[in-house]
């Protein structure tokens, strides 16, 4: 997809991945429809675009409300002209506990946010997506979308939902002229553990002596977001564990699975 003058959607685009997300496709010639809850953070994106600011309008919506992304397409193309793309970015995580653990009001926020909001946007959108010469739907999934981690399995849950929808999307659209695209980003320097309400366990003793995760910079993340979007892939995975655990967990499930799980041990409840 050619970014430029081109009109994009991003959810989440308050913080984090989102908001880098933003400042690259604004230096890239984009117009952007910037999509958050926080009005806050929304106020914060806008004073830092300076003169990019007339391509930058912003808009304060729950995804997770059907009625209110029902009435995004009408607002944004009655503000914007049109809307050539759609970045589904914003998600949160769960309580690091286990499903035993997990109470229903988390189990079903989660799901309403990473999923349903997901699956909101698309069916919101794509009618108008496919009126365009040229459209582009992206949506976040994550690694745990693909491999199990013990303690967000719900989370996990969701992003795998996630995937499945866009891989699904992907096939049901090649005769059209919107392409999908699905990522999976692995650990990134984001706040999503705040804006989610999580407390982030602390590990035990013994693991505080290893070496922290290389944690990828949420501009690089974005970076290879808009050039997996540039060059049309299916799948965007986003750093070195990402890529490392989706060979892993294809060639050995079981293998990944349990290496995954004694990662997450120490951030589990005894």
């Amino acid at each position: 997809m050619n970014i430029k003058n081109k009109t994009i959607l991003v959810t989440g685009a308050g913080s984090g991945i989102g908001k880098e997300l933003v400042l690259a496709l604004l230096k890239k010639g984009a117009k952007i429809a910037a999509v958050d809850i926080h009005e806050d953070a929304l106020q914060e994106l806008q004073k830092s675009v300076g003169g990019k600011g007339d391509r930058l309008a912003t808009y304060v919506v729950d995804i997770s409300d059907k009625v209110a992304v029902e009435k995004l397409p009408k607002d944004v193309i009655a503000k914007q002209g049109d809307v050539d793309a759609i970045i589904n970015n914003a998600g949160i995580i769960q309580p690091f506990v286990r499903v035993n653990d997990l109470d229903f009001d988390a189990i079903n926020r989660v799901m309403n946010i990473n999923f349903f909001g997901t699956l909101y946007m698309v069916k919101a959108f794509l009618p108008f997506l496919l009126t365009r010469p040229e459209a582009h739907i992206v949506n976040v999934s994550s690694m745990g979308g693909f491999l199990p981690v013990p303690g967000q399995s719900v989370y996990g849950a969701s992003k795998a939902a996630v995937k499945l929808l866009t891989e699904g999307l992907y096939a049901e659209l090649k005769e059209t002229n919107v392409r999908v695209s699905v990522v999976f980003p692995g650990a990134t320097q984001t706040n999503i553990t705040k804006n989610s309400g999580i407390d982030m366990p602390k590990p035990a003793e013994s693991d505080s002596q290893k070496p922290a995760i290389q944690m990828l910079p949420a501009s690089e993340a974005a970076r290879l977001i808009i050039e997996g979007m540039e060059k049309n892939k299916l799948q965007i995975f986003l750093g070195k564990d990402s890529k490392l655990m989706n060979f892993l967990y294809r060639l050995n499930p079981v293998f990944a699975t349990n290496l995954i799980a004694q990662k997450m041990k120490s951030l589990l409840p005894k």
